[in-house]
């Protein structure tokens, strides 16, 4: 009898799941974050250190409402090799199709992270209608461009950090300040061998043109090259006071050291410089990499007390990865979590077509200012000030220290020149 009883009990209580809609079983699984990264380059491990840091706290907070439900988030990270020298866009596509169709993403965020990857990705999103943030790398305006010219087909591509043609207006308002500070008029630019950094350098070259500047030469570098002698030396040669660069790839670092110990008398000034971003910069180049000034995109990526979040993420990034933050793609991809959760939660579904409308509508305060994406590119919408919206970091390397000293709203100090330069 007790037999018979304990098999009726299983019966029923199968009948009833059967019985039970599969959203209501499943109502609890995790929602997939697919991150596409180039693992083995500072945007790649920031980014996927920046993401799993906001993916801890959510869930640790309850995770995710969708439609009266609590869901966590599960991150997905396949490495696509982009940023290394050699290796095919094909790879980053493959990385974004298996992402979609063997992990389940239900968004990608993160990468690609070369430019080149990322705009053929678009087409594949769009195949899918996966929505996408990207937060790191990608620096090239074709992007948002291409979501304003065809919006119907490419409405699920966002990007939450800057982008060149911004970087080159910052830029150029720190190379006004020195040349009314200093006079310097000599500008020289080194890039290396990729569609965003090509394509800016050009674009700060026309830029200086139309601005008075004397650009005394631009110099390409392969991706991988170790040996920039020769391009200082013509800097040299040419009396520049400014040498304009553009590299994300870590052998930057050896550029820096060899233009300190030539004393070269022109202020080393990355846009991308990916090296000189990182806080142990200065141990690698065994301080050499003094005065050294790059732009790391957004606030949160060198310590600043842009709004009150800035410090609180700064301080539980490095808690959580015994290093502080690291540079582009790191403050990004921890608030693209967090815009990403608050839209969900707007739209009360994963359905893409409702969550970009809420993602067009987005407005929040963050580590880097106020987000809020242009809803005709999605690109997200830069200020100077973080109450109107998000604001980049300039540093410069200062006895050991990151200071920021761009934005003035965000300023921990100014730039200082080289002793060599001041005499």
């Amino acid at each position: 009898m007790k037999t018979k009883i304990i098999s009726m009990v299983v019966c029923l209580l199968v009948a009833f799941l059967m019985m039970v809609p599969c959203s209501q079983i499943s109502a609890e699984e995790p929602i997939v974050i697919g991150a596409p990264l180039s693992l083995a380059y500072l945007y790649g491990w920031d980014a996927e250190r920046g993401m799993t840091l906001a993916i801890e706290e959510i869930n640790a907070q309850g995770g995710v409402k969708v439609g009266g439900v609590k869901r966590p988030f599960r991150a997905e990270v396949i490495d696509t090799r982009d940023l290394e020298p050699g290796v095919p866009v094909s790879e980053a596509l493959l990385a974004v199709e298996k992402l979609i169709l063997d992990k389940k993403a239900d968004f990608i965020v993160g990468g690609p992270v070369r430019s080149e990857a990322a705009l053929a990705a678009m087409s594949l999103l769009s195949k899918y209608k996966k929505i996408s943030i990207l937060t790191t790398g990608v620096l090239t305006p074709a992007y948002h461009a291409a979501v304003a010219k065809e919006y119907d087909k490419f409405k699920y591509c966002f990007r939450i950090h800057g982008e060149a043609g911004n970087l080159v207006g910052e830029m150029f308002a720190n190379f006004k300040e020195l040349r009314d500070a200093y006079g310097f008029n000599n500008l020289f630019i080194i890039a290396q061998d990729v569609s965003h950094a090509r394509g800016a350098a050009e674009v700060m070259k026309k830029v200086a043109g139309s601005q008075k500047w004397n650009v005394t030469g631009l110099e390409i570098y392969p991706t991988g090259a170790s040996d920039f002698s020769m391009g200082l030396l013509k800097a040299k040669r040419t009396q520049s006071q400014i040498i304009n660069i553009w590299m994300d790839m870590p052998e930057s670092a050896i550029l820096l050291k060899q233009w300190y110990e030539m004393k070269l008398p022109a202020l080393p000034f990355g846009s991308t410089l990916a090296a000189a971003e990182q806080p142990g910069f200065w141990k690698a180049t065994e301080g050499k990499g003094e005065y050294t000034l790059c732009n790391v995109v957004n606030a949160g990526n060198a310590p600043s007390e842009a709004t009150p979040w800035t410090m609180k993420f700064y301080d539980a990034y490095t808690k959580r990865w015994n290093v502080e933050p690291e540079g582009l793609g790191t403050s990004s991809s921890y608030m693209a979590v967090y815009v990403l959760r608050d839209a969900i939660e707007r739209a009360g579904t994963l359905n893409s077509d409702q969550v970009v409308n809420e993602l067009e509508k987005t407005d929040l305060e963050s580590v880097y200012g106020r987000l809020r994406f242009d809803p005709k590119n999605h690109q997200v919408i830069p200020a100077n000030d973080p109450k109107e919206g998000a604001v980049g970091s300039i540093l410069q390397w200062q006895a050991g220290k990151r200071v920021v000293v761009y934005p003035k709203s965000i300023a921990k100090g100014s730039i200082k020149l080289p002793p060599w330069m001041n005499k």
